[in-house]
């Protein structure tokens, strides 16, 4: 509560808007933007992203940290991480924004929005031939709550949905593949790839040539394509372009890279058949995220479990 520095909140964020996030968390905690020394006994909890290394090492009474993004790899690399819960942020606001651009990305995709634009630009009147949505199979890799989202999305619009995961998952209307022996079925039986996979040691640079040459090309929208909503360094930015310019994909459309924001001396950025947002799917709005942070912290000092926690060797 405001005013209680017994029980204070540490905001430590980098690339967003701190005053926002500030402004909404003291409504109910009293927050401090750095801790009193490092070794600061009222910090009870914690709200990151892209923290100061270290910043959490040393608090004696800090009792759970919450990340304000859906990934945590910034956390779980910080060297002096405590050892203490770590909670997922989890949103109806952001399960709905990944859904709609996963949805808007393979219509435009299956609907040949690329190739419109360009015979626009053209003034060329000619209409391709366009499939069922019902045989263009649309793979998803991570079947988590986003994942899951998506792939009722494009369920219901009708189209064939593979999913892939670490481990078995299944999902009513999704043909489920796992594990390291069902990549690559799944990739075979797989038109249009959406990678929303967390990043790990084992995901990161997965996106690779290699990966994308076993998608299937022979199909009817002319060729295999790419959409990364994930994390940026689930891909290498270079095989992408090689395999877009040997015909290994046709398309791609990229929210998140290697290094973003992205440089501007990136090829990506011109490519004629990629679409490039940055980094925008699915935006962790404070508004819709403060609220049930500050309800979590309510009911833990009430000595009820916490929610959504991250799975620290799984790494997510």
């Amino acid at each position: 509560m405001p005013g209680d520095n017994n029980s204070r909140v540490l905001l430590s964020v980098t690339g967003i808007d701190r005053q926002r996030w500030r402004d909404l968390l003291s409504a109910r905690r009293d927050v401090v933007l750095e801790p009193d020394g490092e070794t600061d006994p009222s910090i009870r909890y914690a709200v990151v992203w892209k923290q100061r290394p270290n910043v959490l090492s040393k608090l004696p009474n800090l009792k759970a940290i919450f990340s304000t993004g859906a990934g945590v790899d910034h956390l779980l690399n910080d060297p002096g991480l405590p050892d203490v819960p770590i909670v997922r942020v989890v949103a109806d606001n952001l399960t709905r924004h990944m859904t709609e651009y996963v949805a808007w990305r393979v219509l435009d995709h299956h609907r040949h929005g690329m190739l419109y634009r360009s015979q626009q630009a053209r003034r060329i009147w000619q209409e391709p031939p366009q499939q069922q949505a019902s045989e263009t199979k649309v793979g998803i890799m991570g079947l988590g709550n986003l994942g899951r989202a998506a792939a009722s999305a494009l369920l219901s619009l009708g189209f064939t949905v593979n999913g892939w995961g670490r481990t078995e998952r299944p999902m009513e209307g999704v043909v489920t593949f796992y594990g390291e022996a069902g990549l690559t079925p799944f990739l075979n039986a797989t038109d249009i790839l959406v990678v929303l996979l967390p990043l790990t040691a084992a995901t990161a640079g997965i996106v690779d040539y290699e990966l994308l040459r076993q998608l299937r090309r022979d199909n009817g929208l002319g060729g295999a394509v790419l959409i990364n909503a994930g994390r940026g360094k689930l891909q290498r930015d270079a095989d992408i372009l090689r395999a877009l310019d040997d015909g290994t994909l046709k398309e791609a459309s990229l929210d998140v890279f290697e290094t973003e924001p992205l440089p501007e001396a990136s090829p990506l950025w011109t490519h004629p058949r990629v679409f490039v947002t940055p980094h925008a799917a699915a935006t962790s709005y404070p508004e819709h995220l403060v609220g049930p942070m500050l309800d979590q912290m309510d009911a833990f000092d009430r000595g009820e479990p916490l929610r959504d926690l991250v799975d620290r060797k799984a790494g997510y």
